[in-house]
């Protein structure tokens, strides 16, 4: 295993499998052994959560090992990540004491850093989450950044699995109209999974909402090397035709970067049609509907949807507590 858990990219198919494998076995018996007895691991949110915060809290309680919270600028200091900066802003420590010391506690760190929508070009490469990882001799895990939300798409993966077995399926991710900007880490992460799990994906959004050219690269690549496909459309009717599974996510568009006003006026003209609804699902093949939550109800889906039988998002949710157990217990051997 990489010592880091930044993105499924730097782990073979094999591996990931072997993640789920263990997780599904950790779900089977959830307290059965304590690997982290005896163990902290910080967990540093920059950013609001739910169900991340509570399931590495909980995840690590049950494996034996004990959590530190840190909020940089709220219970714990704010921090700089830029190399070579004069540091006199509002920033009080830079990250390269702040892992350092940190690191002389606990056996691993968290850290959830989103987006902040206003430079395309250096948030594509995850400036802050990557400066965890350059500084730190002790595994750094993913919590979300700017662009991947690992956990989450590994969390989805295993809950594919659970409800329609390993073998492929087709997969749509789909955006969704939501009154603002949201980040791309989610969506980028389930296509990629997505496709090193060797599904047939296809990608719907409008034109302008492309993801990242790289990282489709590597989606497209991923898909070849493990006997899945990829294709894309920006049509929100045709999309659902035969599909198996609908992941919605709404995200923002990389040419608004920075203009947060006209990205909302942009995306206002596709209110409409852009929402998961029942004639939408009734195109498919009885596909499972999942989002990685938060969900805004009856912008992203409606209630029919999200409350139908076919929908899985809690299963998905408490899947994120049963994968991380295994990623934790890996990294930290």
């Amino acid at each position: 295993m990489n010592k880091d858990f930044l993105t499924t990219e730097h782990f073979s198919t094999a591996e990931l499998k072997g993640l789920i494998d263990h997780a599904v076995a950790l779900k089977s018996d959830r307290l059965a052994t304590k690997p982290l007895s005896g163990k902290s691991i910080a967990l540093v949110f920059f950013n609001p959560s739910l169900r991340t915060r509570a399931s590495m809290q909980i995840g690590i309680y049950e494996l034996g090992g004990n959590a530190v919270i840190l909020e940089p600028g709220g219970t714990s200091w704010t921090l700089e990540h830029r190399e070579g900066v004069v540091m006199d802003g509002n920033k009080t420590e830079h990250l390269n004491e702040f892992v350092r010391v940190l690191e002389r506690y606990v056996s691993a760190i968290g850290v959830r850093t989103f987006a902040a929508l206003e430079d395309w070009e250096t948030e594509r490469t995850d400036p802050i989450l990557k400066a965890f990882a350059r500084y730190a001799s002790i595994p750094i895990i993913n919590l979300e950044s700017a662009m991947h939300h690992p956990c989450q798409s590994m969390a989805d993966m295993m809950t594919i699995r659970e409800h329609l077995g390993t073998q492929k399926k087709k997969v749509l991710l789909t955006w969704a109209w939501h009154p603002k900007p949201l980040p791309m880490a989610v969506p980028n992460s389930f296509a990629l999974a997505a496709a090193q799990f060797g599904h047939d994906l296809r990608i719907a959004h409008p034109k302008g909402y492309e993801l990242d050219d790289a990282l489709l690269g590597q989606i497209q690549s991923q898909a070849a090397a493990n006997g899945g496909s990829v294709e894309f459309t920006n049509d929100p009717d045709e999309a659902f035709n035969g599909i198996e599974v609908v992941y919605a996510k709404s995200f923002g568009s990389k040419n608004f970067y920075g203009d947060p006003e006209g990205e909302i006026r942009e995306r206002a003209l596709y209110r409409d049609k852009w929402i998961v609804d029942d004639a939408k699902m009734s195109k498919t093949a009885d596909a499972r509907f999942m989002h990685c939550l938060p969900v805004r109800r009856n912008v992203i889906v409606t209630d029919s949807v999200i409350d139908s039988p076919n929908s899985i998002v809690v299963d998905e949710a408490e899947n994120r507590l049963h994968i991380q157990k295994a990623i934790m217990t890996e990294l930290i051997k």
